[in-house]
């Protein structure tokens, strides 16, 4: 087994260096399907669970709860060998996008729920009032308001998702952790574990550090700009009484 300070490891690692990029571009492209489905799911679970109607927030809440409570793991495995045995198998990939979307569309679901939520309860009487139904309430008045609030915390579940792709593992896939380990374990590439998973952690990194920078900068911003909405009312405010 070669260490992390070996040269025949780390040329190891540099002549098969497109093991590692494949592994990242299945691992990128996974992501990106997986979190349009989440989003969807999300959008939808999300309006369900603040529509008003008890049938359909009791039906977001059972998904939200579900998914939330029983390990991807075990939700990837099941899905995966289940529709194996049945003879109805989706393949390795479309298994994986979809496992990952679904659970990540729980949490996207709560994130929707609560930016919805943080709208004051007047702008809904307000679009009532002026005779918007539901989706013309929610699509010109409610939503665009909530997607600041929104944003920072979708971020973030961005980056979970991107890192969740590695639960792939278990059922072989190709995502970058499933090929790093098909690279470690190989005949011809066998031994070099230390530099091979370095490079491809630093990989995850390259690809979740700048997102969950993203996230933190902007949801700082928005708390500043908050902070100062609060004051300028207050000033107008005591303005108006000192007059």
């Amino acid at each position: 087994m070669d260490g992390l300070f070996s040269i025949t490891a780390w040329e190891k690692v540099w002549t098969y260096r497109s093991t590692f990029l494949l592994g990242l571009y299945n691992t990128s492209r996974m992501a990106l399907f997986a979190l349009i489905l989440s989003l969807v799911l999300g959008i939808i679970f999300g309006l369900m669970a603040t529509s008003g109607k008890k049938y359909l927030e009791v039906i977001s809440r059972v998904y939200v709860e579900v998914i939330q409570n029983t390990p991807l793991i075990l939700q990837l495995c099941f899905l995966y060998y289940a529709l194996a045995f049945s003879g109805k198998s989706l393949g390795i990939v479309v298994t994986g996008i979809i496992s990952l979307g679904i659970y990540h569309g729980a949490y996207m679901a709560e994130v929707v729920r609560a930016g919805i939520g943080a709208i004051p309860k007047g702008q809904f009487e307000a679009a009532e009032s002026q005779g918007f139904n539901y989706v013309e309430k929610m699509y010109f008045i409610i939503l665009p308001q909530s997607i600041k609030i929104i944003l920072p915390p979708m971020v973030n579940q961005i980056v979970n998702l991107i890192k969740n792709t590695s639960c792939l593992y278990i059922i072989g896939g190709a995502d970058l952790i499933s090929l790093t380990y098909s690279f470690v374990t190989g005949a011809t590439t066998g031994g070099a574990y230390a530099p091979a998973y370095l490079v491809s952690g630093l990989l995850f990194f390259i690809v979740c550090f700048p997102l969950s920078t993203l996230a933190s900068i902007w949801e700082n911003s928005l708390k500043k700009r908050e902070l100062k909405t609060a004051e300028a009312v207050k000033t107008i405010s005591e303005g108006v009484v000192t007059k």
